[in-house]
């Protein structure tokens, strides 16, 4: 596999991350070290279908491991560390801030020692080829108002301890590159969807309660809008910024999709009447349930996405309609996959309500 480019990815089980690992691996020019703690989000069925593949392997973790991290980097000798391992959803963090603390902040700083390492030790031609490439959210920078779009010099405002603990670790990213040299990028993206997401998020949600006739719970009145991303997209751009992005630099990844959550749920329900009709449940939309909303939810999302345009040539191919037709026949088609998550770790249950 001389000349392959050799991906180190943190999270490689998890959702974004199995869709960078099944695309570099799909790509035929790259091979790939998934490191994965499997923790409650993390699946191998995400990446079952490389098993067998020979530019493809897979290492369980614990990014906070620095000795068993030093091992690996050491073993693959990467050219480019992707770092999407995070615990991550604002729910969970409201609930249990302490592990979002020690995986994203922690673990982060952690990975950067390993890397940094790593980097230190390469001859020059390899040196200047490394990249550390750090995953960041669009919730580091608050909540919008009305109007406006988040952009790469937006002021830090997170407002969860999920957002606080990403907005941690991409300022430990970029003083390991002012104050070490370590090449890195950073990226912040809008809310993914798409297939394999965990049944705990928005999207997934709505379809799996409304392809079983449950309840479908909408926050508040339904007012809050997030600017989708659909999954493959957004691991398209993830590589064009490992390979091409400019050190120190940050881009901003969004789908130009805004949405009201309240018309996201609707569409959803459109689109699993149509796909899935069912006499005995009737029409979806009637399941649409309003509920006490999150502690300090976040009103608005929005990302301009015009510097990775610009500077790397990525757009998104799918329009929100085209990626969530296909998340919802997906998750219709995958039943056996949500089924296993829903035996197991995560039921539907609501979080986020122990304060």
């Amino acid at each position: 596999m001389a000349g392959h480019r050799r991906y180190l990815v943190t999270g490689g089980a998890g959702f974004i991350g199995s869709a960078v690992v099944r695309q570099l691996i799909a790509s035929g020019d790259a091979e790939v070290l998934n490191v994965d703690a499997l923790t409650y989000s993390g699946n191998l069925d995400n990446v079952s279908s490389l098993a067998d593949h020979p530019a493809y392997r897979f290492a369980r973790i614990d990014i906070r491991d620095g000795r068993a991290m030093r091992e690996a980097v050491e073993g693959f000798q990467p050219s480019v560390i992707m770092h999407l391992a995070a615990e991550t959803h604002v729910d969970r963090s409201i609930d249990g801030p302490g592990e979002f603390i020690q995986t994203n902040v922690v673990g982060t700083y952690m990975l950067l020692q390993v890397a940094l390492n790593h980097w230190r030790g390469l001859p020059a031609a390899a040196k200047a080829l490394f990249r550390f490439h750090h995953v960041s959210t669009d919730e580091v920078f608050g909540s919008l108002g009305a109007e406006g779009l988040f952009c790469e010099t937006t002021p830090y405002n997170p407002n969860s301890p999920y957002s606080a603990s990403k907005a941690a670790s991409d300022h430990l990213v970029r003083a390991w590159h002012h104050t070490y040299g370590l090449p890195v990028v950073l990226s912040n993206c809008s809310n993914n969807y798409g297939p394999f997401h965990f049944p705990e998020k928005l999207i997934p949600l709505v379809t799996l309660n409304a392809l079983e006739g449950k309840p479908i719970p909408v926050y508040g009145d339904g007012s809050n809008v997030r600017d989708w991303l659909y999954v493959d997209d957004h691991a398209r751009a993830l590589r064009v910024i490992a390979d091409r992005g400019r050190p120190g630099e940050s881009y901003n990844v969004g789908g130009d999709s805004q949405r009201r959550n309240i018309d996201v749920a609707r569409l959803i329900c459109g689109f699993v009447d149509e796909l899935a009709p069912d006499a005995a449940i009737g029409a979806r939309e009637r399941l649409i349930t309003f509920v006490a909303d999150r502690p300090g939810h976040d009103q608005r999302y929005a990302i301009d996405a015009t510097k990775i345009r610009a500077e790397l040539g990525w757009t998104p191919t799918e329009t929100f309609e085209s990626g969530l037709r296909k998340t919802v026949a997906w998750f219709i088609d995958n039943r056996q996959w949500w089924e296993r998550i829903r035996a197991g770790a995560y039921r539907g249950e609501r979080l986020g309500l122990s304060i």
